[in-house]
């Protein structure tokens, strides 16, 4: 079993940094929970980073997942940011066809 936390779009990542050694993913809600289809929050892009600037610094085996507003055009800054797992709904479930949209997310 694994332990995980999740924290919304205006939590700052510093709240983590005593517990990151207990954990073994932070998901970054990267839009207000609550609603689908919504945006992806850009300042999102600078708490993966420094999310994961914490857990290298603390040589750390954390996995950082983004949940909101993932798309196949953001999924690239979002992986070079530092994030090792996407969630995507609305980019799914509202794509002309979903298993292109599947494919590409995966191929990145």
């Amino acid at each position: 079993m694994q332990a995980g936390v999740a924290i919304n779009p205006h939590t700052p990542v510093d709240y983590l940094k005593n517990i990151l050694g207990d954990i073994d993913l932070v998901c970054l809600m990267s839009v207000n929970p609550g609603f689908g289809g919504q945006s992806f929050i850009p300042a999102t892009i600078n708490k993966i980073k420094q999310l994961k600037q914490m857990i290298t610094e603390q040589s750390l085996n954390v996995k950082i997942e983004i949940d909101g507003g993932v798309t196949v055009e953001n999924a690239p800054s979002i992986i070079a940011a530092g994030a090792d797992v996407l969630v995507a709904g609305s980019a799914i479930f509202n794509a002309g066809n979903p298993k292109e949209t599947i494919a590409a997310l995966k191929a990145m």
